[in-house]
């Protein structure tokens, strides 16, 4: 996992994250700039599928349930239903291709369901565009594409929560840390960011691996560099020798 600083939200801001000549599919929310991203025309030879989050698309209907309780929590049941089948699989350890043919069969039926039940409330205009629960049913149907792209692609996730998760501190903290005083700091916290959260993803304490890193480095040539990843450090620690000194 990587964190990534851009001084803008404009499309041309993912250019210098994804590589020219990537083909394949990006989860993310739906905010604009994605769409714009896979839809340029200068690049023919890049075919970009957007997936989209399914926990975006509940939230929506999460906060318009006080407006239509029986309507949202019968939408919030389907959902639920999705993210059992997900756990299953998960517990299971489930590889892409038997992913794919479950979801085939059960989560698609629930989709079908789901999706009869929003056009039938769209067409008969039930809910006003600007209520909670008119803007949960359009994002749903306008995203409803991207949201299907899972059912078909077993590396792909019923949603982006764990970069949700993974950028939780830097949203909360955002306000506090408003002013870098510079551009460039931007960067450099993504590069403490980056590091920070693949400690997390490997089981290692940030303070103890920084402390132990930091102290060897300068001894170190460059070539030895790679062995301090967090990923190779936490390999190296696997190693019976290492453990037991530890």
């Amino acid at each position: 996992m990587a964190f990534h600083w851009e001084t803008s939200r404009s499309a041309q801001c993912i250019d210098n994250i994804i590589p020219v000549d990537f083909a394949g599919v990006v989860q993310c929310d739906a905010y604009a700039a994605y769409d714009s991203f896979a839809k340029r025309q200068d690049r023919p030879q890049r075919q970009v599928t957007l997936a989209g989050c399914m926990a975006h698309a509940r939230r929506k209907f999460f906060e318009a349930k006080e407006q239509a309780p029986q309507v949202a929590g019968w939408v919030l049941r389907q959902f639920q239903n999705l993210y059992a089948i997900e756990e299953r699989l998960r517990k299971e350890r489930a590889g892409p291709r038997e992913r794919e043919a479950v979801r085939a069969g059960e989560n698609a039926m629930v989709h079908r369901r789901l999706h009869r039940l929003l056009i039938g409330l769209k067409t008969r205009k039930r809910y006003l565009p600007r209520s909670l629960m008119g803007k949960a049913i359009d994002y749903a149907l306008e995203n409803w594409e991207a949201l299907e792209v899972y059912l078909a692609n077993g590396r792909v996730e019923v949603d982006n929560n764990l970069v949700e998760n993974a950028i939780r501190p830097t949203a909360l903290g955002k306000k506090n840390w408003l002013f870098f005083g510079d551009a460039n700091a931007g960067q450099r916290s993504a590069i403490i960011y980056t590091i920070i959260e693949n400690c997390r993803r490997h089981g290692l304490d940030p303070y103890a691996y920084l402390r132990d890193v930091l102290t060897k480095l300068p001894k170190l040539t460059n070539r030895q560099i790679g062995d301090l990843t967090p990923a190779a450090y936490a390999k190296a620690l696997q190693k019976p020798e290492l453990r037991a000194a530890s």
